[in-house]
């Protein structure tokens, strides 16, 4: 029976644990999906490549306002597809040779589960232990409680965001059900590519977890490209000859009935620790499965730490990141390689995107979350058609609202419209390190007519005290 200092489970955030001060331990790491992790391979990653064609088409299209015409786009879906995993694929073939090739890893390619605090079983029948373990092993899309749709199913056009993006061809039709970033994310794709595109979201909004006004702003852009259904639910699904037909119950109670070659379910994402019966190791998980840890990131078992999806509330490869960086430090100080006390979470926000068309960004609570908590604020919404860079654009849509204690103190901010996964970075910093907002505001120069006047103006907007 192999014995470990180190096992990690997982080789996505949790392949960047092997920092060098634990150089020299005898490290394995178990992974039986594609090396790297989903971010690389599923994710925010590849994801992000195919948006980047898709706004151009959307750009090009909305030219007009401008006065300036193309002809309809000429889409070549192998070559956006083999552009995207011709750079991915060997990054992940890398990673994982490079792991191959050291001398003090030893790589299974394989899936674990728990049979007892820090001892292991492999699907081979290998038994492992070790002196710590670190859980690293992510999360997966699911399905629907419908028949036909309970799993991924490729051969009969049945996809997740793990497949979806590696078909052959583009589908004449898609029907996309969900209403959350990766299902909004994905009908921009592949509507903006010329399928057919029907998205059915059981709320009353696309992005229901969004400040309202952005959620409302985004649905209502998203109406304008494509099919949307609101308010609306499968209840059966049937294939037929080469497409789906899919029955849906509508806010009032209707039925209706949806044809596409290809069904994407984006409906969300469960923790793995199901499949490494983390209950068989003493782990303690929360009701909705994720592994239960402190601000060190240890879990209910001695020497066992967890990281990213599988603890995290926050599905971020950036958060996944910091939590990773967290845990290497608590290893090495736990091994006493390095001095000092264990590092731990701290309240910093947490942004987020949504790289769909507009693009969504914010962080900290929405307006409703700091009413229902008791919460004293002021806020301003500026409108990015409202700038001088926002005139260039012709922009009717965009908009960036800022929340703040009354005393200057950045609570949250929220947009929607061209590049805001960019724009709202000075106010993620600004509320990282505790600024004033109209310290921000006047205390730097901000560049005339850069679309980043936007944050400007919203601060100076903020009806603080003093």
């Amino acid at each position: 029976m192999p014995h470990h200092d180190l096992v990690i489970i997982g080789s996505g955030s949790g392949n960047s644990l092997l920092t060098p001060e634990l150089e020299g331990l005898d490290v394995a790491i178990v992974e039986k999906g594609t090396f790297g992790g989903t971010c690389l391979n599923v994710g925010c990653i590849p994801t992000k490549m195919f948006v980047l064609p898709a706004d151009r088409v959307v750009e090009a299209d909305d030219a007009h306002r401008l006065g300036v015409a193309f002809d309809p786009p000429h889409v070549d879906w192998p070559a956006i597809r083999d552009r995207v995993f011709g750079r991915i694929d060997p990054i992940s073939r890398g990673g994982e040779d490079y792991r191959r090739g050291q001398d003090d890893v030893t790589l299974y390619r394989t899936r674990a589960r728990f049979t007892g605090p820090r001892a292991l079983l492999l699907d081979t029948g290998e038994e492992l232990t070790a002196e710590r373990v670190v859980v690293a092993a992510g999360s997966r899309a699911v399905g629907l409680a419908v028949d036909g749709l309970t799993g991924v199913d490729p051969d009969r056009g049945v996809h997740t965001s793990d497949t979806v993006m590696r078909m052959d061809t583009l589908p004449p039709r898609m029907i996309v059900v969900g209403g959350g970033f990766v299902a909004c994310e994905m009908a921009h794709v592949f509507s903006s590519l010329g399928v057919r595109v029907t998205q059915v979201q059981r709320s009353a909004r696309l992005l229901m977890a969004e400040e309202q006004e952005i959620s409302q702003r985004y649905t209502d852009v998203a109406r304008e490209h494509y099919d949307v259904r609101l308010g609306t639910k499968v209840t059966t699904a049937e294939r037929v000859g080469d497409a789906w037909r899919l029955t849906t119950e509508g806010p009032d109670g209707g039925t209706d009935h949806l044809e596409a070659e290809v069904v994407l379910l984006a409906v969300g994402r469960r923790p793995n620790t199901d499949l490494l019966d983390a209950a068989a190791g003493g782990l303690e998980t929360h009701p909705d499965g994720r592994l239960v840890v402190d601000a060190q990131q240890r879990t209910s078992v001695p020497k066992v730490w967890a990281l990213g999806d599988i603890s995290s509330e926050h599905q971020l490869k950036h958060v996944a990141n910091g939590d990773a960086r967290i845990v290497a430090h608590n290893l090495a100080v736990d091994l006493g390689r390095v001095a000092g006390p264990p590092r731990e979470q701290d309240d910093r926000p947490v942004p987020h995107a949504v790289f769909g068309h507009p693009q969504v960004a914010s962080f900290g609570p929405t307006a409703e979350q700091l009413r229902s908590d008791g919460t004293e604020f002021v806020s301003y919404t500026q409108k990015v058609g409202d700038v001088a860079y926002g005139w260039a654009l012709e922009d009717t849509t965009g908009l960036l609202t800022v929340h703040a204690a009354p005393d200057g103190r950045l609570l949250a901010a929220h947009m929607v419209g061209p590049q805001a996964s960019s724009i709202i970075q000075p106010l993620v910093q600004a509320a990282s390190f505790g600024q004033h907002a109209h310290d921000v505001a006047r205390g730097q120069y901000w560049i005339h007519p850069a679309l980043a006047e936007v944050v400007e103006n919203a601060l100076l907007g903020l009806p603080l005290e003093g």
